[in-house]
């Protein structure tokens, strides 16, 4: 069956407001905040797990791909169709079913708003940790789906960390649940395996997440620098000095002049770096917390540490880090985010060889990350109607990853792999490991019709055949 007869069976299904098909609507769903981009067949908008399980068992008899999508904020292209089919779009699934404060439970929708289910909950003294810069506009399934981190997550951790339970459509259109309400319960930890899994295992259509009390006190710390040595040297410091700040990022100059022209946060316009320190738990910790910081920071050459006097004050710091990526839009006509890993004892000279990067491509990449975990988030500057400058940007970022990577680091901490660096995948993995990682995929996902060509390399190579893997770090291999 060609995929206008299902359309229109679809149409009979959900309505006729809920598939579209034009060429002209097709065209907004052809990309994410990531560079690449494809055109789906249909649209479609369920509002219930049944209307999932229809547009997925139908698919899956037609053999026609299915992706999801959430609010298209990922930047990897996990969300985009590479061979068209059927885009699911889970904005009419938004909404939070239950809120357990004496367990400290939510139940959403994969379509509920990251900020909108914090929100919900701070009427209760609770808070869902997991915090993407994109906080205002991602959802919970697209959380789940990426494993998405954040600011706020170096203390508490990434999104599987806070995923209890999962009902999930399956690629022939079966519903399943995986875990439940209550913490390690017996078998498989099927939840914790589907959580980043992209989409290539199967569809969340209810999401049970934990809650954390809001803290007693916070204390949100903006140490200054004139040279961005001494602000990464700082991250290392307060590693080895035992302290876990609840957050810890990095600003180099030219970020934070840009976040500052456009938000006016506070930060300072002639620094050549800050970090954005933030400690929450009792009064008393914090207290000690704090001045252990102040210590270090003193120590490795802070010109100046400022602390938020108010809750005011500490949204607006907030307000510059959580809009950065926004503001940087104005420095370029794009910009392509990567989204390294290294130790933290690795940043001084990571951040060196960004600089290098930057040199040796003729192209400016302004650099705000999560310190504290070393996850590393580099924007390079381009014009996407230059070719070359496309060119050289693709391969600039390889070439930033496969840095990552020598130093001990990885390719993505919470972007996902998507569609942007399946061919980077050699880097870390060998044939073997690769081929083990598809068997369970195709476990649950036979066909590959669930996001197909994301996650794994389309053809059996060698780590020779990338550019990346031709980097000089890399060459007496991992």
């Amino acid at each position: 069956m060609p995929l206008a007869d299902v359309v229109r069976q679809l149409r009979k299904a959900l309505g006729p407001e809920a598939v579209l098909d034009r060429p002209e609507d097709l065209l907004l769903y052809e990309y994410d905040a990531g560079v690449d981009t494809g055109v789906p067949g249909a649209v479609a908008f369920p509002t219930s797990t049944e209307h999932v399980s229809l547009i997925v068992r139908l698919a899956s008899q037609h053999g026609i791909s299915v992706v999801p999508r959430g609010a298209g904020t990922g930047l990897s292209g996990g969300a985009i169709a590479r061979n068209g089919g059927i885009v699911l779009v889970f904005s009419r699934m938004n909404r939070i079913l239950a809120i357990d404060v004496v367990n400290r439970r939510a139940e959403v929708q994969p379509g509920v708003v990251n900020l909108d289910l914090s929100e919900a909950a701070a009427k209760h003294g609770l808070y869902f940790a997991p915090d993407p810069s994109s906080q205002k506009a991602c959802t919970i399934g697209g959380n789940v789906a990426e494993n998405s981190g954040g600011p706020h997550t170096l203390a508490y951790g990434v999104t599987v960390n806070h995923v209890c339970g999962l009902e999930l459509v399956l690629a022939d259109g079966s519903v399943v649940r995986f875990g439940g309400r209550v913490n390690d319960g017996p078998g498989y930890d099927l939840a914790g395996f589907f959580t980043g899994s992209e989409g290539t295992i199967g569809i969340a259509t209810r999401i049970v997440v934990k809650l954390l009390p809001l803290p007693e006190s916070i204390a949100t710390l903006l140490a200054i620098f004139d040279r961005v040595e001494d602000g990464a040297n700082t991250v290392v410091e307060i590693t080895r000095q035992g302290i876990t700040p609840t957050a810890l990022e990095m600003f180099d100059g030219l970020t934070l002049r840009t976040v500052e022209e456009a938000t006016h946060a506070g930060y300072p316009m002639d620094a050549a770096a800050v970090l954005l320190i933030e400690l929450e738990g009792l009064r008393e910790a914090v207290e000690e917390q704090a001045g252990a910081v102040l210590t270090v920071c003193n120590g490795q050459r802070a010109r100046e540490v400022r602390r938020a006097k108010d809750q005011a004050e500490r949204a607006l710091l907030w307000k510059g880090r959580k809009n950065a990526f926004a503001c940087i839009g104005r420095l370029a006509p794009a910009y392509y985010t990567q989204d390294g890993v290294v130790p933290r004892t690795k940043i001084p000279q990571t951040l060196a060889h960004i600089h290098n990067v930057s040199e040796r491509f003729g192209l400016r990449i302004p650099n705000i990350f999560h310190a504290g975990d070393g996850n590393m988030h580099p924007a390079i500057l381009f014009d996407p109607r230059d070719p070359e400058q496309r060119r050289r940007v693709v391969e600039a970022g390889a070439d930033i990853l496969a840095y990552c990577v020598s130093v001990g680091g990885t390719i993505t901490g919470e972007h996902g792999i998507g569609m942007e660096k399946i061919n980077l995948m050699p880097l870390l993995f060998s044939e073997t490991d690769i081929d083990v990682m598809k068997s369970l995929r195709d476990a649950f996902n036979p066909n590959s019709l669930l996001n197909p060509q994301k996650i794994f390399p389309t053809t059996k190579f060698c780590r020779e055949t990338t550019g990346a893997s031709r980097h000089p770090a890399l060459k007496d291999g991992l």
